[in-house]
């Protein structure tokens, strides 16, 4: 069997050091050979085809090239970004970002209520400079990615499965989920007739990918970045805030540091996270992953809050 690490990290010169995570995409640190060090990422199968990983690591660059701290992409020796290997998987490397992540996905957050009321204040501007400057780039022929839309989100087929119906949920808990599907539905309809805005989102804002380091925070992993409402960035990033008790006031920091005052389309994109993460662990946890039924219990909750 190929070793893929090191058939992937050999194309850049490198040496793979060590396993990050591995989720959609297996990422690895990666020694190049002038002493720098980078991040290798294997491509899961089937999930992004060759065009989306490159109109990603395109996006990524033009970010880069702007100023913003994302992760830069590393070109090939011979020119492109994106390698195929010898079983068909695809590969890409991008230049190493220092920090530590914000927090951890099921874990408190562990910074002073005040640091992470500025720390939302800053990611909140972070992602208005991103949404802004992705809309004075000119997109490239071909480019490609995922729609977070209605129909991406509550349509008969979303990105990331039909939620309202999980395997492991009780009866009651789909019926409250099909219910929520609908006013999420009905929210995001009435938002786009008004104009809402609309364009390349990262999609996946969560604490692990927000890095914090002395010169301030850095956004990784845009592999699920696509086209979408402005407002499900915000939504992301609280979705992991529902047992936190300072909840409302990192709420209201992320909204002043975006420039946005709509709590309510905040709120209800939040509950479109939460949906949407439901759906996510069907296809990729064994039946005796407890996430499911973190994720099934903090469903409940937020649907219980919004929605009565």
């Amino acid at each position: 069997m190929t070793d893929e690490p090191a058939e992937a990290a050999a194309l850049w010169g490198g040496t793979p050091l060590r396993l990050i995570v591995a989720r959609e995409n297996a990422v690895y640190e990666m020694a190049l050979p002038d002493g720098q060090r980078a991040a290798l990422r294997l491509h899961r199968t089937g999930y992004q085809d060759a065009a989306a990983i490159r109109s990603e690591l395109w996006w990524c660059a033009e970010l880069s090239r702007l100023g913003l701290p994302v992760p830069e992409p590393l070109a090939l020796p011979e020119g492109g970004l994106l390698a195929i290997l010898s079983a068909g998987r695809h590969a890409s490397a991008i230049r190493w970002i220092d920090g530590q992540p914000l927090g951890q996905s099921g874990r408190p957050l562990t910074q002073p209520v005040a640091a992470q009321i500025d720390l939302h204040f800053r990611l909140g501007r972070l992602l208005r400079t991103l949404h802004e400057s992705s809309d004075r780039l000119m997109m490239p022929d071909g480019f490609s990615r995922p729609r977070w839309d209605i129909d991406g989100l509550t349509g008969d087929a979303p990105l990331w499965g039909r939620f309202w119906e999980h395997p492991y949920a009780a009866y009651v808990q789909l019926s409250a989920q099909n219910a929520a599907r609908a006013a999420v539905r009905s929210m995001m309809t009435r938002h786009a007739a008004e104009g809402g805005d609309f364009g390349l989102i990262h999609a996946d804002v969560l604490r692990e990918n927000v890095l914090l380091s002395d010169d301030g925070l850095s956004l990784i992993d845009f592999d699920d970045s696509g086209f979408g409402y402005r407002l499900y960035d915000l939504g992301t990033v609280l979705s992991q805030n529902q047992y936190e008790p300072a909840r409302d006031d990192l709420r209201d920091a992320l909204m002043a540091g975006y420039g946005t005052q709509d709590t309510e389309k905040v709120e209800l994109f939040t509950l479109a996270r939460v949906l949407a993460s439901v759906g996510w662990t069907i296809p990729r946890l064994a039946a005796d992953d407890p996430i499911h039924q973190r994720h099934l219990a903090r469903a409940d909750m937020v649907i219980r809050r919004l929605l009565g």
